[in-house]
């Protein structure tokens, strides 16, 4: 069994909001509960499928302790605190810390582009503002505009209390490389390439696709740990059109929303601009999707 402190099937949580796009507490834990109830040891609050774009810090704290009274006793919580503001970052580690965070996500800051040196030092101060907290990374590049590079991440490796990368980069050899030369746990960052790295030893997943297949991932992960290949390439295969259906049919909150509110557990699948509510035609895309994946 890995030893890990973030669980291994993990869902980056949609935020459920009322249809005046003030957040549904209630709706987020019986989300909550409904993921811990189906394959889930880890969820993570406040990522960007949770809106973390347009949602409050307060928002984003109060999220965080409704998940860990809701769950915290079952699951890993973990709260994304990264921002491209480094104060900002740290201000909110500490809180979601203090409001019961098992775990931090800090993703490469956006849009400003810093080097890669001032990445590093960003990194060390959000997981020293953490006070031991766990802290996984985010190397996203095509939300960030900055990869992390393979230096980078075994220099990262070195930071107390950094414990893990989420890699929503795809580029394997890097990760099977890393993997080997340093003590850092990898998650798969991508639901499209969740069974690739778990063959080649990534420790577990952080899902959006796992709002509707927890249970099956969990499966899928299983089956990897005792080298049944065949039987994880089985649930990969069968769950594709689900993956598609909420990976490429539009941007991956909107459909997750409206899969979970067609699954009954969440009331509304309303969203803050930018992003819009499912048109009928997605909604009749996703439905058809989770129906061929087994999962309706």
């Amino acid at each position: 069994m890995v030893d890990t402190p973030f669980g291994r099937v993990i869902t980056a949580m949609v935020t459920p909001m009322h249809s005046d796009g003030s957040i549904d507490y209630d709706g987020l834990q019986r989300l909550a509960v409904h993921l811990a109830d189906h394959g889930h040891d880890g969820l993570l609050v406040n990522g960007t499928t949770g809106e973390s774009a347009t949602t409050t810090d307060d928002e984003d704290y109060d999220s965080v302790q409704a998940v860990v009274e809701a769950v915290g006793d079952r699951v890993t919580v973990m709260a994304g605190c990264g921002t491209n503001d480094t104060e900002h970052s740290t201000r909110a580690a500490r809180e979601m810390v203090a409001r019961g965070a098992d775990a931090l996500l800090v993703v490469t800051p956006y849009y400003n582009k810093p080097p890669q040196d001032c990445i590093l030092e960003h990194f060390r101060l959000v997981a020293e503002a953490g006070d031991g907290t766990p802290v996984m990374l985010y190397d996203i590049p095509g939300r960030t505009g900055t990869a992390l590079t393979t230096d980078t991440i075994r220099r990262a490796a070195e930071i107390e209390h950094v414990r893990a990368v989420k890699d929503a980069k795809g580029d394997f050899f890097e990760a099977s490389r890393l993997m080997a030369e340093t003590d850092l746990l990898w998650y798969s960052g991508d639901d499209i390439v969740n069974l690739p790295h778990l063959a080649q030893g990534a420790t577990g997943i952080v899902s959006v696709v796992g709002h509707v297949a927890g249970d099956r991932y969990a499966e899928m992960l299983a089956a990897v740990d005792r080298g049944d290949l065949p039987r994880a390439q089985r649930i990969h295969r069968r769950l594709i059109p689900a993956v598609d259906a909420i990976m490429h049919v539009s941007q991956g909150a909107i459909q997750a929303k409206a899969a979970m509110k067609m699954l009954g557990v969440i009331e509304s699948d309303a969203l803050r601009m930018p992003l819009r509510s499912a048109p009928a035609a997605d909604v009749e895309r996703l439905r058809a999707g989770l129906t061929a994946a087994g999962l309706l």
